[in-house]
């Protein structure tokens, strides 16, 4: 089985919509997942990426499922370096969280005073709960570490998502720490990661990504890539992102 995780479009968070340019994006999107052999689709509450999907739904004429689960992960936690208010859990200063160790681990980077009193597991919990569900659904039941391969399968499903929620995704189907992935990588506007089961042992199935972030439908179309989800290159880019 594949997974294709979308994330949304050039936001209009105000609007939570698309700029014009998600919305060029979502249509460039669109034509790249028509080719795709998507049979299920699956979409956060949230306008923004109900927005991104539409296009492609319109091109291969398929109903989604809409997730609650599958909207931003907007749990709040108290940030260490922000004392006037609560911040997303997985927006850190990196001098910050890479100071603890136990954040590198997929066992133990929820239990830190931080993340308890913001109940960050809670939430991570719900959210995999919902994915488990939903791959049940489709031929795989979660054991342990890996998944089995009750109904095997080479369907293709897509997640129209945002990116905190597809690094929780992530994290579960590769078994790494949020954290990591929250910090380390990239999803820009519009961008698909690609996961799939590897089955080396019959009735045995892991996920393996075999690409993240992709943008080549951008790329095909002379679309440069939005700046959302990054900060400043240079502190001094006064142009880009500052927190």
């Amino acid at each position: 089985m594949k997974l294709l995780i979308v994330r949304h479009g050039d936001p209009d968070y105000e609007k939570d919509s698309l700029t014009d340019k998600g919305w060029r994006e979502a249509g460039f999107l669109a034509q790249r997942l028509e080719k795709a052999g998507i049979s299920h689709v699956y979409v956060s509450p949230l306008g923004r990426a109900k927005d991104t999907a539409s296009m492609t739904l319109e091109r291969i004429h398929k109903t989604p499922e809409e997730c609650l689960w599958l909207r931003e992960f907007d749990t709040h936690i108290k940030r260490p370096d922000v004392t006037d208010r609560r911040m997303i859990a997985w927006d850190w200063l990196p001098q910050d969280w890479m100071k603890e160790a136990a954040y590198f681990n997929k066992d133990l980077w929820y239990d830190t005073p931080v993340m308890r009193e913001g109940r960050v597991k809670e939430e991570y919990d719900w959210v995999i709960g919902g994915l488990d569900e939903v791959l049940k659904r489709h031929g795989y039941i979660r054991e342990g570490s890996c998944y089995r391969a009750e109904r095997p399968n080479n369907d293709t499903i897509a997640f129209f998502c945002h990116f905190g929620v597809e690094c929780v995704l992530l994290s579960h189907l590769l078994n790494m720490s949020p954290m990591v992935l929250w910090h380390g990588m990239c999803a820009a506007p519009s961008s698909v990661t690609t996961v799939v089961t590897e089955e080396r042992r019959k009735g045995i199935a892991s996920f393996r990504m075999s690409s993240f972030g992709d943008i080549s439908h951008l790329y095909a179309n002379d679309e440069p890539p939005a700046f959302a989800a990054r900060f400043c290159e240079c502190y001094d880019n006064m142009d880009e992102r500052h927190d």
